[in-house]
């Protein structure tokens, strides 16, 4: 299996990243292929621009997603974003891994998915849910936050962490095709003790080593809605 960590904490001592070498360390010792992006590391150009495109197909007016298809299909889209698209189409499983930024990602993990989840390769037109670009690929998000379990309950303060999460796992990975794992979560990590984290770890540990056997999250399909995305008639 050929396996993508996207990885976005700008702290190597973090314990974000310590979930990234975690997954690098269970994946290689399984005998799949590895590729990280270390985003800060990398120092990623998260700013989705006119400066992406070194043909433009309207020079006096920009449409991003037109512009990638433009720019993908001629070989003229900026090389980094082509570098890391190609990975992204390579792979057999995603993975996500950053803290949690305001119930969301940081930004320059939204810029990388801005930038690289190109249109007319990855979705585009009726290419969407289970007819995207990235059908038969898994996708997994390991997040970090401070919150505690039980704020995230179906009575808890914030709500389930899916639905603080949903513009991620269904808005973009599951929009794309993607078949997509339940979270991994690292409750209240920076108030915990070494040895909780130590638990996180081998529990995040368990479960890479069983993701084969998960069934993912349930989003739409397209052959329940007509052509013009009305439910069909039962």
């Amino acid at each position: 299996m050929k396996v993508l960590i996207v990885h976005a904490h700008p702290e190597p001592k973090s314990f974000s990243s310590a979930l990234k070498d975690t997954a690098i360390e269970v994946f290689r010792e399984g005998g799949h292929d590895v590729q990280v992006s270390d985003l800060y590391a990398m120092g990623f150009n998260p700013v989705a621009s006119v400066d992406d495109f070194g043909n433009r197909a309207n020079p006096d007016y920009c449409v991003y997603a037109l512009e990638q298809r433009h720019g993908v299909s001629n070989g003229t889209i900026s090389p980094d974003i082509q570098r890391e698209l190609d990975k992204l189409m390579q792979c057999d499983l995603l993975v996500l891994n950053f803290p949690v930024f305001w119930f969301s990602t940081p930004a320059i993990l939204k810029g990388w998915l801005d930038r690289v989840l190109v249109s007319g390769t990855v979705y585009g037109g009726t290419r969407f849910y289970d007819r995207g670009g990235l059908r038969g690929k898994r996708a997994i998000v390991s997040v970090t936050l401070g919150g505690q379990a039980h704020m995230f309950g179906n009575d808890g303060v914030h709500g389930p962490i899916e639905g603080m999460l949903r513009h991620l796992l269904q808005g973009t990975l599951g929009y794309t095709g993607l078949d997509v794992l339940a979270p991994f979560v690292g409750w209240h990590v920076p108030y915990v003790s070494n040895e909780e984290r130590l638990a996180l770890l081998k529990a995040w540990r368990q479960r890479l080593s069983s993701l084969e056997e998960e069934t993912p999250l349930a989003f739409p399909s397209l052959d329940d809605f007509d052509e013009n995305m009305y439910p069909k008639s039962s």
